[in-house]
């Protein structure tokens, strides 16, 4: 049976990134922090995405991961070069994980000579894993 799915043709990966989130972990950091922690990290999209679902801690540790592994595909982590909010999760055209950047992001992704980040996420009702990857044109 033929599939009529355009994926978009990518060059060459210029960087990855993995990384596992405990759940737990998230639920701990929101119940001491509170509307803080959920600030300092999350974008407003990825609040209104997470907070909205029954179980939101696990899609919290699953941004969560994916910011970690957006920041190691950078070679950057979290900081000067890239902040928490300078990358956000957001749904694709066919409901998949897609990352958003902000401006110091996309400076960043520019400078790397890199077109787009592909992000991958799963989660248990105890872990989150995200895998992220830095793809140019050609």
């Amino acid at each position: 049976m033929p599939f009529d799915i355009n994926l978009p043709a990518y060059g060459s990966v210029i960087g990855i990134g993995v990384d596992i989130v405990d759940v737990g972990r998230i639920k701990d950091l929101h119940d001491r922090q509170g509307a803080r922690f959920i600030d300092r990290v999350y974008t407003e999209t990825e609040k209104a995405y997470c907070l909205g679902m029954r179980f939101p801690h696990t899609h919290l540790a699953a941004r969560f991961a994916a910011k970690e592994a957006i920041s190691k595909a950078f070679s950057t982590g979290i900081g000067e070069h890239l902040n928490w909010k300078s990358m956000g999760v957001v749904l694709g055209e066919r409901g998949q994980p897609s990352v958003e950047l902000d401006e110091k992001g996309n400076r960043l992704l520019k400078a790397l000579g890199a077109s787009s980040v592909l992000l991958s996420l799963s989660h248990t009702d105890t872990t989150a894993i995200a895998f992220a990857a830095l793809v140019g044109d050609s």
